[in-house]
């Protein structure tokens, strides 16, 4: 069986961080562990606690995983401050750590602040070179290289500034952009591929970008290139946002685990 680590926070509705990851991983039949970075109280209608961890303790997380289950891949999220992200970035290069996926975690849907502002710049100098993916949204890009991401030109130059900063690849993705179409821009250093889909009209898409990124560290887990891994991945998501099981007030969570109609499209 493969095996794949998140390092990120947990959400209490169980619709994004760790419980999103977990779901997604065994979704794919990946075994799931975790170092959580992080506890929130929240719901679908937004963020109204959070308590970071202590930086070691989350290091003695990771360490316990990697001596025991070396996982096959390592999705990052939610990483609150500089002490976890230096924490975390030090266990990664300790461990060697292959099929590193980098959620630039920082504002909620609810736009509660998940990383401290001051903790950017630590995310791109610590982390972004130790990414083999980072999967920013529009705000997410922006803050990270200055770009304007207003279109998919944008997209496209907020990706190639993403891996000079030193990740191997960078997903930009489309959601907050309008369109009838979803477009994610998946720059390699190489090639520019454009990952399209029908854009879906719901609220219910609580945990959409850890899902993403943990679905595409289960695909990497699993064997596939880079560029599969994001299109199975976008596919998965696509899928889990039209079956949403419409739970809670506010931005409800994705279906997870795809009726029988999907799950021959997942394996493939």
């Amino acid at each position: 069986m493969r095996t794949a680590l998140t390092i990120a926070g947990s959400d209490s509705s169980g619709g994004a961080g760790i419980q999103a990851d977990l779901k997604t991983f065994a979704a794919h039949g990946v075994f799931g562990m975790t170092a959580i970075t992080a506890v929130t109280a929240q719901n679908t209608l937004g963020v109204t606690g959070v308590v970071a961890l202590a930086p070691d303790f989350v290091a003695a997380q990771i360490d316990a995983v990697a001596v025991d289950i070396p996982p096959d891949a390592t999705k990052i999220g939610m990483l609150a401050n500089v002490g976890i992200i230096d924490a975390t970035a030090r266990a990664i290069t300790r461990h060697g750590f292959a099929n590193v996926v980098l959620d630039t975690v920082m504002i909620a849907k609810s736009r509660a602040r998940l990383l401290d502002e001051d903790a950017v710049a630590a995310l791109r100098d610590r982390l972004l070179p130790l990414a083999t993916i980072v999967t920013p949204n529009v705000p997410e890009a922006e803050a990270l290289t200055g770009v304007s991401v207003d279109s998919t030109e944008g997209q496209r130059e907020a990706a190639r500034q993403l891996v000079k900063l030193g990740a191997r690849a960078a997903l930009v993705k489309g959601g907050h952009l309008d369109g009838a179409l979803a477009v994610d821009v998946l720059w390699d250093g190489r090639e520019m591929t454009m990952l399209e889909a029908a854009r879906i009209d719901s609220l219910h898409t609580h945990g959409t970008g850890c899902t993403l990124s943990s679905a595409i560290a289960a695909r990497l887990a699993l064997g596939d290139d880079l560029v599969s891994a994001c299109r199975a991945a976008k596919a998965y998501v696509t899928r889990a946002i039209a079956q949403a099981p419409q739970l809670g007030h506010g931005h409800g969570p994705l279906q997870h685990f795809p009726h029988d109609d999907h799950r021959k499209a997942l394996k493939k």
